[in-house]
Protein backbone atom coordinates (compact mmCIF):
# COMPACT_ATOMS: atom_id res chain seq x y z
CA UNK A 1 0.00 0.00 0.00
CA UNK A 2 1.62 3.14 -0.98
CA UNK A 3 0.68 5.05 1.68
CA UNK A 4 2.69 3.49 3.99
CA UNK A 5 6.19 4.57 5.21
CA UNK A 6 9.15 4.36 3.33
CA UNK A 7 10.87 3.47 7.26
CA UNK A 8 10.03 2.59 10.10
CA UNK A 9 11.02 5.63 12.02
CA UNK A 10 8.30 7.10 9.69
CA UNK A 11 5.88 5.51 12.05
CA UNK A 12 6.44 7.85 14.54
CA UNK A 13 6.94 11.27 12.93
CA UNK A 14 3.56 13.27 13.33
CA UNK A 15 4.40 15.06 10.16
CA UNK A 16 3.90 11.60 8.13
CA UNK A 17 0.70 10.80 9.68
CA UNK A 18 -1.09 14.07 8.70
CA UNK A 19 0.24 13.33 5.22
CA UNK A 20 -1.21 10.01 5.77
CA UNK A 21 -4.70 10.93 6.64
CA UNK A 22 -5.04 14.01 4.32
CA UNK A 23 -3.99 10.86 1.34
CA UNK A 24 -6.31 8.82 2.94
CA UNK A 25 -9.27 11.40 3.14
CA UNK A 26 -12.53 9.14 4.63
CA UNK A 27 -11.61 5.56 3.77
CA UNK A 28 -11.10 4.08 7.54
CA UNK A 29 -8.22 2.44 7.95
CA UNK A 30 -8.84 -0.99 10.08
CA UNK A 31 -5.17 -2.87 9.02
CA UNK A 32 -5.17 -4.39 12.48
CA UNK A 33 -8.88 -5.84 12.40
CA UNK A 34 -12.53 -4.41 13.19
CA UNK A 35 -15.35 -4.38 15.43
CA UNK A 36 -16.05 -7.78 15.04
CA UNK A 37 -13.16 -8.85 15.33
CA UNK A 38 -11.92 -7.45 18.58
CA UNK A 39 -15.27 -7.10 20.24
CA UNK A 40 -15.29 -9.99 22.27
CA UNK A 41 -12.13 -9.48 24.25
CA UNK A 42 -12.40 -5.34 24.60
CA UNK A 43 -15.81 -6.03 26.50
CA UNK A 44 -13.91 -8.31 29.16
CA UNK A 45 -12.31 -5.45 30.02
CA UNK A 46 -13.47 -1.81 30.04
CA UNK A 47 -17.74 -1.60 30.48
CA UNK A 48 -20.10 0.92 29.09
CA UNK A 49 -20.10 3.23 32.45
CA UNK A 50 -15.90 3.58 31.61
CA UNK A 51 -14.32 6.30 31.12
CA UNK A 52 -11.91 5.09 28.26
CA UNK A 53 -9.24 6.94 26.70
CA UNK A 54 -8.98 5.92 23.06
CA UNK A 55 -5.08 6.48 22.16
CA UNK A 56 -3.94 7.77 18.41
CA UNK A 57 -7.87 6.66 17.18
CA UNK A 58 -6.90 7.77 13.73
CA UNK A 59 -10.12 7.32 11.51
CA UNK A 60 -10.82 3.79 12.56
CA UNK A 61 -14.26 2.86 13.15
CA UNK A 62 -13.85 1.44 16.44
CA UNK A 63 -15.04 4.18 18.68
CA UNK A 64 -18.40 4.92 16.84
CA UNK A 65 -19.20 1.16 16.62
CA UNK A 66 -18.35 1.36 20.76
CA UNK A 67 -20.41 4.53 21.22
CA UNK A 68 -23.21 2.41 19.34
CA UNK A 69 -23.41 -0.33 21.73
CA UNK A 70 -23.58 2.25 24.86
CA UNK A 71 -20.16 3.47 25.25
CA UNK A 72 -20.61 6.59 25.68
CA UNK A 73 -17.52 8.31 27.82
CA UNK A 74 -14.90 7.67 25.00
CA UNK A 75 -12.09 10.34 25.17
CA UNK A 76 -10.17 10.00 21.50
CA UNK A 77 -6.69 11.60 20.93
CA UNK A 78 -5.06 12.02 17.79
CA UNK A 79 -1.43 13.85 16.91
CA UNK A 80 -2.78 15.00 13.34
CA UNK A 81 -5.11 17.62 12.97
CA UNK A 82 -6.53 16.62 9.68
CA UNK A 83 -8.25 13.30 11.45
CA UNK A 84 -9.33 14.98 14.46
CA UNK A 85 -11.38 18.11 12.54
CA UNK A 86 -12.69 15.31 9.88
CA UNK A 87 -13.69 12.97 12.76
CA UNK A 88 -15.22 15.85 14.78
CA UNK A 89 -17.23 16.67 11.48
CA UNK A 90 -18.59 13.05 11.03
CA UNK A 91 -19.96 11.88 14.27
CA UNK A 92 -21.36 15.57 15.49
CA UNK A 93 -25.03 14.93 14.44
CA UNK A 94 -25.23 11.59 15.41
CA UNK A 95 -22.82 10.68 18.38
CA UNK A 96 -22.55 14.28 20.03
CA UNK A 97 -20.90 12.60 23.00
CA UNK A 98 -18.12 11.15 20.74
CA UNK A 99 -15.30 13.61 21.46
CA UNK A 100 -11.81 13.80 19.75
CA UNK A 101 -8.53 16.25 20.32
CA UNK A 102 -6.09 16.91 19.10
CA UNK A 103 -3.22 15.82 21.83
CA UNK A 104 0.18 14.14 21.96
CA UNK A 105 -0.03 10.82 23.76
CA UNK A 106 3.15 11.36 25.37
CA UNK A 107 2.02 14.44 26.91
CA UNK A 108 -1.64 14.78 27.74
CA UNK A 109 -3.62 17.54 29.76
CA UNK A 110 -5.91 15.02 31.71
CA UNK A 111 -6.04 14.43 35.68
CA UNK A 112 -3.94 11.88 36.91
CA UNK A 113 -5.93 8.65 38.02
CA UNK A 114 -9.54 10.11 35.39
CA UNK A 115 -9.85 6.97 33.22
CA UNK A 116 -10.86 3.41 33.74
CA UNK A 117 -9.43 2.25 30.85
CA UNK A 118 -7.20 3.00 27.77
CA UNK A 119 -7.63 1.49 24.82
CA UNK A 120 -4.78 1.30 21.68
CA UNK A 121 -5.16 0.18 18.50
CA UNK A 122 -1.68 0.38 17.04
CA UNK A 123 -0.34 3.39 18.25
CA UNK A 124 2.46 1.73 20.50
CA UNK A 125 3.60 -0.28 17.30
CA UNK A 126 3.65 3.21 15.77
CA UNK A 127 5.51 4.91 18.63
CA UNK A 128 8.23 2.17 19.18
CA UNK A 129 9.39 2.14 15.58
CA UNK A 130 12.31 4.35 17.03
CA UNK A 131 15.82 2.86 18.16
CA UNK A 132 15.74 3.22 21.66
CA UNK A 133 12.29 3.37 22.08
CA UNK A 134 12.17 6.50 24.54
CA UNK A 135 8.77 7.92 22.16
CA UNK A 136 6.79 4.64 23.50
CA UNK A 137 8.15 4.69 26.73
CA UNK A 138 6.89 8.10 27.39
CA UNK A 139 3.55 6.95 25.95
CA UNK A 140 3.14 4.24 28.17
CA UNK A 141 4.27 6.36 31.21
CA UNK A 142 1.39 9.05 30.63
CA UNK A 143 -1.38 6.32 30.22
CA UNK A 144 -0.11 4.80 33.38
CA UNK A 145 -0.39 8.50 35.03
CA UNK A 146 -4.05 9.16 33.95
CA UNK A 147 -5.37 5.54 34.50
CA UNK A 148 -7.24 5.00 38.01
CA UNK A 149 -5.96 1.75 40.19
CA UNK A 150 -7.69 -1.12 38.25
CA UNK A 151 -7.49 1.08 35.59
CA UNK A 152 -6.33 -1.37 32.56
CA UNK A 153 -4.40 -0.04 29.10
CA UNK A 154 -5.92 -2.52 26.15
CA UNK A 155 -3.67 -2.21 23.67
CA UNK A 156 -3.76 -3.97 20.26
CA UNK A 157 -0.97 -4.89 18.82
CA UNK A 158 1.08 -7.05 16.31
CA UNK A 159 3.62 -7.54 18.94
CA UNK A 160 6.78 -7.52 17.04
CA UNK A 161 9.76 -8.27 19.33
CA UNK A 162 10.79 -5.13 19.95
CA UNK A 163 7.52 -3.53 20.87
CA UNK A 164 6.11 -6.38 22.88
CA UNK A 165 9.40 -6.49 25.10
CA UNK A 166 9.31 -2.98 25.58
CA UNK A 167 5.59 -2.57 26.77
CA UNK A 168 6.18 -5.85 28.94
CA UNK A 169 9.07 -4.52 30.99
CA UNK A 170 7.70 -1.65 31.22
CA UNK A 171 4.86 -2.66 33.29
CA UNK A 172 5.84 -5.89 34.67
CA UNK A 173 6.91 -4.41 38.05
CA UNK A 174 3.60 -3.34 39.68
CA UNK A 175 0.83 -4.10 37.08
CA UNK A 176 -0.71 -7.41 35.96
CA UNK A 177 0.47 -8.20 32.46
CA UNK A 178 -1.74 -10.31 29.87
CA UNK A 179 -1.49 -11.14 26.59
CA UNK A 180 -4.34 -12.33 24.27
CA UNK A 181 -3.30 -13.94 20.90
CA UNK A 182 -5.99 -13.33 18.15
CA UNK A 183 -6.12 -15.17 14.71
CA UNK A 184 -4.15 -13.76 12.00
CA UNK A 185 -6.65 -10.71 10.47
CA UNK A 186 -7.97 -11.32 6.75
CA UNK A 187 -9.42 -7.94 6.03
CA UNK A 188 -9.35 -5.80 2.95
CA UNK A 189 -6.11 -3.54 4.45
CA UNK A 190 -4.20 -6.72 4.90
CA UNK A 191 -1.95 -7.91 1.85
CA UNK A 192 -2.57 -12.00 1.17
CA UNK A 193 1.21 -12.41 2.95
CA UNK A 194 0.52 -10.82 6.13
CA UNK A 195 0.50 -13.85 8.27
CA UNK A 196 0.96 -12.50 11.66
CA UNK A 197 -1.37 -12.50 14.66
CA UNK A 198 -2.88 -9.64 16.40
CA UNK A 199 -1.64 -9.91 19.76
CA UNK A 200 -4.24 -7.87 22.76
CA UNK A 201 -2.00 -6.73 25.71
CA UNK A 202 -3.97 -6.35 28.62
CA UNK A 203 -2.08 -4.21 31.94
CA UNK A 204 -4.12 -3.68 34.60
CA UNK A 205 -2.49 -1.12 37.41
CA UNK A 206 -2.39 -2.36 41.05
CA UNK A 207 -2.49 -0.03 44.06
CA UNK A 208 0.73 -1.76 45.47
CA UNK A 209 2.64 -3.75 43.38
CA UNK A 210 2.24 -7.04 44.29
CA UNK A 211 5.68 -9.26 45.74
CA UNK A 212 5.88 -11.38 42.34
CA UNK A 213 5.30 -10.39 38.81
CA UNK A 214 1.80 -11.64 37.35
CA UNK A 215 2.32 -12.72 33.40
CA UNK A 216 -0.62 -14.72 31.67
CA UNK A 217 -0.92 -15.68 28.35
CA UNK A 218 -4.43 -16.90 26.52
CA UNK A 219 -5.28 -18.62 23.82
CA UNK A 220 -8.01 -16.55 21.90
CA UNK A 221 -10.54 -14.29 23.38
CA UNK A 222 -11.73 -17.06 26.12
CA UNK A 223 -8.48 -19.30 26.37
CA UNK A 224 -7.98 -19.85 30.02
CA UNK A 225 -5.05 -18.04 30.99
CA UNK A 226 -1.69 -19.46 31.77
CA UNK A 227 0.98 -18.02 34.05
CA UNK A 228 4.48 -17.53 32.56
CA UNK A 229 6.96 -17.12 35.79
CA UNK A 230 9.21 -14.57 33.83
CA UNK A 231 9.00 -11.95 31.38
CA UNK A 232 11.78 -13.64 28.90
CA UNK A 233 9.16 -17.04 29.23
CA UNK A 234 6.22 -14.82 28.20
CA UNK A 235 8.00 -13.19 25.45
CA UNK A 236 9.06 -16.23 24.43
CA UNK A 237 5.68 -17.81 24.17
CA UNK A 238 4.22 -15.15 22.01
CA UNK A 239 7.27 -15.86 19.59
CA UNK A 240 6.19 -19.89 19.56
CA UNK A 241 2.83 -18.21 18.54
CA UNK A 242 3.83 -16.17 15.54
CA UNK A 243 6.43 -18.99 14.27
CA UNK A 244 3.42 -21.35 14.33
CA UNK A 245 1.09 -18.58 12.45
CA UNK A 246 3.72 -18.22 10.05
CA UNK A 247 4.00 -21.72 9.44
CA UNK A 248 0.00 -22.20 9.13
CA UNK A 249 0.23 -19.85 6.07
CA UNK A 250 3.15 -20.94 4.63
CA UNK A 251 1.52 -24.28 4.22
CA UNK A 252 -2.13 -22.89 3.10
CA UNK A 253 -0.20 -21.20 0.23
CA UNK A 254 1.72 -24.90 -0.62
CA UNK A 255 4.48 -26.54 -0.05
CA UNK A 256 7.84 -27.46 -2.14
CA UNK A 257 8.31 -31.33 -2.21
CA UNK A 258 11.94 -30.66 -1.89
CA UNK A 259 11.53 -29.51 2.09
CA UNK A 260 9.52 -31.19 4.89
CA UNK A 261 7.97 -28.70 6.91
CA UNK A 262 7.63 -29.92 10.58
CA UNK A 263 5.94 -28.74 13.93
CA UNK A 264 6.84 -30.05 17.54
CA UNK A 265 3.97 -29.64 19.86
CA UNK A 266 4.72 -30.03 23.93
CA UNK A 267 2.94 -30.89 26.74
CA UNK A 268 1.25 -27.45 28.04
CA UNK A 269 2.32 -27.97 31.62
CA UNK A 270 5.71 -29.92 31.29
CA UNK A 271 6.85 -28.41 28.00
CA UNK A 272 7.96 -32.35 26.97
CA UNK A 273 7.58 -33.13 22.87
CA UNK A 274 4.43 -34.80 22.59
CA UNK A 275 4.20 -34.87 18.35
CA UNK A 276 6.26 -33.81 15.46
CA UNK A 277 3.83 -33.03 12.87
CA UNK A 278 5.77 -33.03 9.30
CA UNK A 279 4.33 -32.44 6.02
CA UNK A 280 5.66 -34.23 3.02
CA UNK A 281 4.40 -33.41 -0.49
CA UNK A 282 4.34 -34.98 -3.73
CA UNK A 283 6.49 -33.82 -6.19
CA UNK A 284 4.93 -32.08 -9.15
CA UNK A 285 5.56 -34.46 -12.06
CA UNK A 286 3.79 -36.88 -9.57
CA UNK A 287 0.66 -38.32 -11.03
CA UNK A 288 -2.12 -38.19 -8.27
CA UNK A 289 -5.49 -40.07 -8.81
CA UNK A 290 -6.88 -36.78 -6.92
CA UNK A 291 -6.56 -33.93 -6.10
CA UNK A 292 -6.90 -32.70 -2.54
CA UNK A 293 -5.82 -35.72 -1.05
CA UNK A 294 -3.69 -36.66 1.72
CA UNK A 295 -2.38 -39.44 4.54
CA UNK A 296 -1.87 -38.80 8.43
CA UNK A 297 0.48 -40.59 10.08
CA UNK A 298 0.14 -39.71 14.20
CA UNK A 299 2.75 -41.36 16.27
CA UNK A 300 3.66 -40.09 20.28
CA UNK A 301 6.66 -39.02 21.40
CA UNK A 302 8.28 -41.71 23.45
CA UNK A 303 9.32 -41.27 27.07
CA UNK A 304 12.52 -43.16 28.25
CA UNK A 305 12.36 -43.46 31.95
CA UNK A 306 15.85 -44.27 33.60
CA UNK A 307 16.22 -47.61 35.42
CA UNK A 308 18.82 -49.63 36.78
CA UNK A 309 19.90 -52.68 36.22
CA UNK A 310 20.46 -54.71 39.25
Amino acid sequence: MSLLPRTAEEFSSADYWERFFRKRGEKAFEWYGDYNSLCGVLHKYFKPRDKVLVVGCGNSELSEQLYDVGYHQLTNIDISETVVSHMNQRNAEHRPDLTFQQLDATQTCFESGSFQAALDKGTLDAMASEEDGALAGRMLAEVGRVLAVGGRYVCVTLAQEHVIKLAVEHFAQGWAVRIHCLSGQQNEESDSSFALPVFVLVCTKFRQAPPFAVLELCQGEDGAPARLASVPELLSAVKERQAYSLMLHKLRGGTDASSTPSLTLCHAATDRPRYTLMVQDSLPSAKLPRSNHFAIFIGEHLVLLPFTVR
